[in-house]
């Protein structure tokens, strides 16, 4: 039984999405971590934004001291120590040099990314004489990694060099901007989700999370008559508890405590289309008794293909009303405050690490298939094809890679970050899965592409969907494998989709984020394009 759960992004991410933001431009301070493609070195594709201004005496610094652990290196018979391991109680202290060398080569190619990303283009000469520098660099990091990989001792210096550079990202979490949701009781926002799939209206979700909150107002979770069925994917009582207070209503409590009724409809987008609702949405609304006051309005001429950046202000000027209920359609799209939207756990201060996560079912299921598959050092594969092809031929430059070359792209991520196993969530058919299986080879050894097994009654680990009666829902294995893929030592994207993007917002916010994360085959183009039909 093939499953397709990873295919929800009918509508995909735009070029200059901003939620795309924080993994085109990851910190890494290793050359691989820069590009996931080709070489296994471009100094153009380094992933940092730090911006400082050239410093030759550090540069003359930098090289003395790549020179001087050059020169122990190649004056220090370290095969030697190594074959004598057993008898030699230097070892020790050899490792411990080897690590102690290791690390300031690291800190130095840190410094060194640093002054390259700060040298104009216009001084070649700089940049020539720093590029030289990092790759004499990444040269003695191998050379100095090179018996480890390939020795008896395996697995003493490497693993530990490879743990460190695929370590935790620092969220940062003091540094929180953050708005209180202490809404109205007599107040609602009724939030309209209609563009793409499930996780596009995840995400729209969560930024009328942020609107409800600088509108004093309760969100009401749409009907599963008119949008998804939420309460199957996410807990939607949790995030009462974790903020402490009523903040969202189901459609069915709405209903309940009033007349189902839109005083007030406001469009964050006025083009191409009001609030991406045409009369069969409407007639959706009034088959769920809910009546609209009014005819749809937009405060501001807003196209979805070129979003303005609005703030706080702008909004709650922009959106405010004496009315007891208003919607607000389509904010997926909005570009509004993503410096606080992009915080790890969102803007709305909150007791929880996230407000919108897998329900509880869900978490334990991802949790036993993890215990049972795949273990606690494994890499996540979001690996879309479905409908992509054509999608990122669209883009400049193609996300769409041949199956050998997205297999190399891979497999050095293995390489870089030790990963036992690869959980694959794809789209993709057979016939490409079992090409990529065969194709993704490190050390002579092909690394296992795990994917969800078809349900088995001998297996237990899915039992709690079946007692619960939310087995082969569509949507509930898409959220099994974003959780999955969340919970990963390292995690692969797939550029420009959603699904990725909400795989990200939960890395960030559970605290799982590596510095090797990052999209298939970054910064490299495809080795071959088909043309435009």
């Amino acid at each position: 039984m093939e499953r397709n759960s990873s295919d929800d992004d009918e509508h995909l991410i735009p070029q200059n999405d901003t939620r795309s933001r924080h993994l085109e431009d990851p910190p890494s301070s290793s050359s691989s971590s820069a590009t996931n493609g080709g070489s296994s070195f471009q100094i153009e594709d380094i992933l940092s934004r730090r911006k400082i201004s050239l410093n030759k005496r550090y540069l003359l610094a930098a090289v003395s001291l790549t020179i001087s652990i050059g020169l122990i290196f190649l004056f220090t018979d370290l095969r030697q120590q190594f074959s004598s391991f057993k008898v030699d109680p230097l070892w020790s202290r050899v490792k411990e040099s080897e690590l102690r060398a290791l690390y300031l080569l690291r800190q130095q190619q840190v410094e060194l990314l640093s002054i390259w990303n700060g040298t104009t283009s216009a001084n070649s000469s700089v940049r020539v004489a720093v590029a030289k520098q990092i790759s004499l660099n990444k040269e003695i990091q191998e050379a100095l990694l090179s018996p480890h990989k390939t020795g008896n001792y395996s697995g003493s210096v490497a693993n530990l060099y490879l743990y460190e550079r695929c370590v935790k990202v620092d969220q940062k979490l003091s540094d929180r901007k953050t708005v209180e949701w202490k809404p109205r009781s007599d107040k609602f926002l009724f939030a309209i989700c209609l563009s793409g799939q499930m996780s596009n209206h995840l995400i729209c979700l969560e930024k009328h999370m942020f609107f409800a909150a600088l509108l004093d107002r309760v969100l009401v979770i749409p009907s599963s008559k008119f949008d998804y069925q939420y309460d199957r994917v996410i807990d939607i009582e949790r995030i009462n508890t974790c903020l402490g207070r009523n903040v969202v209503v189901s459609f069915d409590q709405f209903k309940k405590s009033r007349p189902p009724r839109i005083d007030r409809f406001i469009c964050y987008f006025s083009s191409p289309q009001l609030c991406y609702v045409d009369d069969e949405h409407i007639k959706k609304l009034k088959g769920l008794g809910v009546s609209v006051e009014r005819k749809l309005e937009s405060p501001w001429s807003e196209d979805i293909k070129k979003p303005s950046k609005r703030n706080v202000d702008e909004v709650q000027r922009s959106f405010k009303s004496d009315d007891d209920v208003i919607a607000i359609g389509d904010v997926f799209y909005a570009d509004m405050e993503q410096d606080w939207v992009m915080q790890p756990g969102g803007p709305i201060n909150h007791k929880c690490k996230t407000l919108i996560e897998p329900n509880k079912l869900i978490l334990l299921t991802a949790q036993r298939f993890i215990q049972t598959f795949l273990g606690n050092n494994f890499i996540a594969l979001h690996f879309r094809r479905h409908g992509f092809l054509k999608f990122c031929n669209a883009k400049a430059p193609s996300c769409f890679y041949p199956i050998p070359q997205a297999a190399e792209c891979i497999a050095r991520m293995v390489e870089r970050s030790n990963g036992a196993v690869i959980y694959l969530s794809t789209d993709a058919a057979e016939s490409e899965t079992s090409l990529l299986q065969s194709l993704v080879v490190v050390d002579g050894k092909i690394v296992p592409l795990v994917k969800r097994p078809p349900r088995n009654s001998a297996e237990k680990w899915d039992a709690l969907l079946y007692r619960h009666g939310i087995e082969d829902d569509s949507q509930v294995d898409a959220m099994l494998d974003k959780t999955i893929c969340a919970m990963s030592s390292v995690f692969i994207g797939a550029s420009g989709s959603t699904f990725t993007e909400d795989i990200l917002r939960l890395r960030k916010d559970w605290g799982t984020s590596s510095m090797c994360d990052e999209y298939l085959c970054r910064g490299e183009e495809p080795n071959f394009i088909a043309e435009d039909e």
